[in-house]
């Protein structure tokens, strides 16, 4: 009998150790390669971001799992904000390499670029729309920022929201309203967008024609650059609302505002199939976080990072890993590989 039971308490030791050996080597195996390649979102989509790891800002392209980052635009220019096409053929950016900032698109590869928009004002935050055809963008040309739409190849570039004044608003508020950053809903009938008409910067939501404009976020303090999830349920933006500020979702009717992130975190994206959220962070740079902008140093000189993680907030995962400043990424739509 006790030969039994010393077999029995010997089986379950083994088991146990062996079981712990297991979980040690998943976690270990979870750091190394935290998302995994057999994955369809891993192998079929990417992420385009900016960085000025080579010295100034570029775009860059780089699996959905951190890996082979490549450089798309090499050029002495700031390149920035950059926003794919539906189909993930194209992506749009926004360059200064005519002596002010314009509209450009190229290829996912980098090649061909080209320039959309030729006016002597800033012109910005390209946003694609899902049915490939339109690109609605931020505009200084009236004197404010005012969100445009234009088809793809630069032509019929038309205005649609209007020129506010803040008057009556606080001191504070700006004395012009300025609308930027704008981001198609998924069935192409809806822009979602940033502006300070209330004071301080809100998220708004229009139709795709610009009528019927509304606060969805109606919050005291800073809330934009924003994107809408695949299904078109929800939209994740960036809010300074809890000290350090960060990520957030909410239904696309401004309902259930609830905070993802516990970090300095800004301009979510979404994943093709609505089930993780990528995001530039300060997290690495916690010395400074707080307050950032009263420092030394200027915006671009900390070490912003691009990190995934689950729409809840969750598995926050580093992708860059680069002493530099990573930062606006855009997640791509599922590509299409060659075999």
């Amino acid at each position: 009998m006790k030969q039994i039971l010393l077999i029995i308490l010997i089986s379950v030791s083994w088991l146990s150790l062996n079981a712990q050996q297991e979980n040690s080597q998943k976690e270990e195996s979870l750091l190394q390669n935290p998302v995994s390649l057999e994955d369809k979102l891993f192998k079929q989509s990417k992420i385009a971001f900016a960085s000025n790891r080579d010295g100034n800002f570029e775009i860059y392209s780089m699996s959905a799992d951190g890996n082979q980052p490549s450089n798309l635009t090499n050029n002495s220019a700031w390149d920035e904000y950059p926003s794919w096409s539906p189909d993930g053929k194209k992506i749009a950016f926004q360059s200064n390499r005519d002596g002010n900032s314009e509209i450009y698109i190229m290829n996912a590869d980098g090649s061909q670029q080209t320039r959309l928009t030729d006016n002597p004002a800033y012109d910005a935050v390209p946003s694609w729309s899902p049915e490939g055809n339109k690109i609605a963008f931020s505009s200084a040309r009236e004197g404010h920022m005012a969100i445009y739409v234009m088809n793809t190849d630069g032509s019929k570039q038309t205005r649609l929201t209007n020129k506010h004044t803040n008057d009556g608003k606080p001191d504070w508020a700006p004395d012009v309203v300025n609308d930027v950053k704008p981001f198609w809903s998924p069935d192409g009938n809806k822009i979602a967008f940033q502006s300070t008409r209330d004071g301080k910067e809100e998220v708004y939501i229009m139709n795709a024609d610009g009528s019927n404009q509304t606060n969805l976020t109606n919050n005291p303090v800073w809330d934009g650059c924003l994107s809408w999830s695949p299904d078109g349920k929800k939209i994740a933006y960036s809010s300074k609302r809890d000290v350090k500020g960060g990520i957030y979702v909410m239904n696309a009717d401004g309902s259930n505002q609830t905070w993802l992130t516990n970090n300095h975190a800004m301009c979510p994206s979404w994943s093709p199939d609505g089930k993780w959220i990528v995001f530039y962070s300060l997290i690495k740079d916690e010395v400074e976080e707080l307050n950032f902008e009263e420092k030394s140093r200027f915006w671009y000189e900390f070490n912003m990072e691009i990190y995934i993680m689950n729409t809840d907030g969750s598995n926050q995962i580093n992708l860059t890993n680069n002493p530099a400043y990573d930062g606006y990424p855009s997640w791509s739509s599922f590509l299409k590989i060659e075999k």
